[in-house]
């Protein structure tokens, strides 16, 4: 009967704690994946709740993934609707629950704060928090603030200071480098407009000679070149890195790049020199 329960014991132990000799880390997406990576090394397993390729918005957990947030020894998450169904698993989370945005001066309903350096920095020192490797997350943070520097000086001089895109993900972004956003859709990108929307904003984008009309990878253009089209303008990329494609995963693609990505493609859209 004691060699029963205290082998009843080790497997329980063993579901909860460190797995071969590393701790388990569940992120709700791509940016809190990479960040704990990063900052935890070899010593955590992290597991993204959202596959490359995938929209995260509309995740839909599996009940791996769901057992996964039961056990893991720490859940990264955002609140604010981002991910309604990852949201209602961390409920039922045993280890340690980090809602990445809490104390961040998070905008009405929007949750995209990851695409503001400054605040990312944050969620990065948060992370390492979490993880108790204080010294890692800094050492990232330093590397995310040279993203802001990068910024300020590639969007000081500029033609124009606004860009239209085709989801609302960018307001962070824009607040803090003085630009505006022009959104096709809201903060949920499957929000549709109504035709009599569209017209009128490729007549804006029309009468305000805006160039490019920016669409992302993980949903689909077609709202974006239909605008483009109508206006004249070209469709280009700008990510708000919720994830990354599979393509992208294969060819080492991180936050860092994909940011000085978008970073070069403002430049373009918006004439900077």
């Amino acid at each position: 009967m004691r060699i029963i329960l205290a082998t009843f014991v080790l497997l329980a132990c063993a579901a909860c704690g460190p797995a071969g000799g590393r701790h388990s880390v569940v992120a709700a997406f791509y940016p809190l994946a990479y960040a704990a990576r990063e900052v935890g090394g070899t010593a955590y397993a992290v597991h993204d709740l959202t596959p490359a390729g995938s929209e995260p918005h509309d995740v839909e957990l599996t009940p791996q993934a769901v057992a996964e947030i039961q056990r893991a020894g720490v859940v990264l998450y955002l609140s604010h609707g981002f991910q309604p169904a990852v949201s209602d698993a961390v409920r039922q989370a045993s280890g340690k629950r980090v809602d990445v945005l809490a104390g961040l001066p998070v905008r009405r309903s929007d949750p995209h704060v990851w695409l503001d350096p400054v605040l990312y920095a944050r969620i990065v020192r948060r992370v390492g928090a979490a993880l108790e490797r204080p010294g890692e997350a800094r050492a990232l943070a330093a590397r995310v603030l040279r993203l802001d520097v990068a910024y300020r000086r590639g969007l000081a001089h500029c033609t124009r200071r606004d860009f239209v895109t085709s989801h609302a993900a960018f307001g962070y972004l824009a607040a803090r480098y003085g630009l505006r956003q022009i959104a096709i859709t809201g903060i949920d990108p499957e929000s549709e407009p109504s035709p009599q929307e569209l017209a009128s904003l490729a007549r804006l984008v029309r009468r305000e000679h805006i160039g490019t009309v920016f669409f992302e990878r993980l949903v689909s253009p077609k709202l974006a070149q239909t605008v483009a089209r109508e206006a004249g303008a070209r469709a280009a990329v700008l990510d708000p890195i919720e994830g990354l494609t599979a393509q992208e995963a294969r060819s080492g693609a991180t936050y860092l790049t994909l940011m000085r990505r978008n970073l070069a493609a403002l430049r373009e859209a918006l004439g900077c020199r």
